[in-house]
């Protein structure tokens, strides 16, 4: 009998251990504010129009399917409108699986400080599907973001990238074009002041405990997935504390920004992760990917899923916290 009752207490320790850790994985806080508006409605249109010839007319973009039209067509679009926009434009390529990948960066150099970099990034490829939100919404905010400011002179250069190979199996691996990318950077020892990085930035829920996070996170978060996440490591909290701040002066958007070790699932799930690797401040800028958005990764992730109200409120801040980093000391 005493060796039942033990192991009925280790049972019931265990799934009360595992019911506490799995409280912990939804937000509790279901009074945070939401969106009040303000983003212009000329960016709104603009971040659709990217995202529906992206995901919606072009479709799947990986460098194996039939020869991979899907990913030179959404080359050739990124590059025309870069051009567009009167940037330089440069494509970096390199071998990857048999055939050459692309990273494509647009150029404004800097009118005081031109050896120094502030960079905007974000991966044009998709696994197995249309990818509107991943990552189609992230290139279309790099675009508007380059749009933006083609006709600022900045302090510093600027520098928008659309990197090749985010997607399974380059994940985590050298073939990544961000890994491509910021290695030769590193090797030309360009002074990168910061690298914000745009991944997944489309999908808003309203809806009560539609937002989850890791283990031991939830407590004290948002329940609702209505807002935006800067996500930065513990060597970039500076940058995130820069761009937090000036955010928050220019967009009603919420924004929670949260700097946590990169071992915790998601937090290094994208490019800025190669820039850490090199010693470079970076942050991720995210709906938080599978934490909210029920259509990651699968057929259903289309341009009518996303909310570019939303995503022009993100623009409305994120344009004015670049110019400062870009300017700033």
């Amino acid at each position: 009998m005493p060796l039942i009752k033990q192991v009925l207490r280790l049972i019931l320790l265990a799934i009360t251990t595992y019911i506490a850790v799995k409280t912990t994985t939804f937000g509790w806080n279901s009074w945070s504010g939401s969106y009040q508006g303000g983003g212009s409605e000329e960016t709104a249109r603009d971040l659709r129009a990217h995202v529906t010839r992206l995901a919606g007319e072009i479709g799947q973009r990986d460098i194996f399917r039939n020869n991979a039209p899907g990913l030179k067509a959404a080359e050739e679009y990124i590059i025309f409108r870069l051009k567009s926009y009167g940037y330089k434009v440069e494509i970096q390529k390199y071998r990857a699986a048999g055939t050459t990948a692309r990273n494509i960066t647009a150029v404004r150099t800097g009118a005081r400080k031109p050896d120094e970099t502030v960079l905007v990034g974000a991966h044009y490829d998709t696994f197995e599907n249309p990818g509107a939100d991943d990552n189609a919404s992230g290139v279309a905010g790099m675009l508007t973001l380059a749009r933006l400011m083609a006709g600022t002179r900045p302090a510093r250069t600027l520098k928008f990238i659309a990197f090749a190979n985010e997607e399974p199996p380059f994940f985590r691996t050298d073939y990544m074009g961000s890994a491509v990318w910021a290695k030769a950077a590193a090797a030309r020892k360009e002074k990168i002041k910061g690298a914000v990085i745009l991944e997944m930035i489309g999908y808003f829920s309203e809806r009560p405990l539609s937002q989850k996070y890791p283990p031991l996170i939830g407590p004290f978060r948002p329940n609702k997935g209505n807002f935006i996440a800067q996500v930065s490591d513990f060597a970039s909290r500076g940058l995130a504390g820069t761009l937090d701040r000036e955010f928050k002066k220019n967009s009603t958007l919420p924004l929670l920004t949260i700097v946590l070790p990169s071992v915790i699932p998601g937090v290094d799930y994208s490019d800025h992760r190669n820039f850490w690797k090199t010693g470079c401040p970076a942050v991720m800028f995210t709906d938080t990917a599978f934490y909210r958005n029920p259509n990651y990764h699968k057929s259903s992730d289309t341009p009518a899923t996303l909310n570019y109200g939303y995503m022009a409120g993100l623009i409305a801040g994120l344009e004015p916290a670049l110019t400062a980093l870009a300017d700033g000391k």
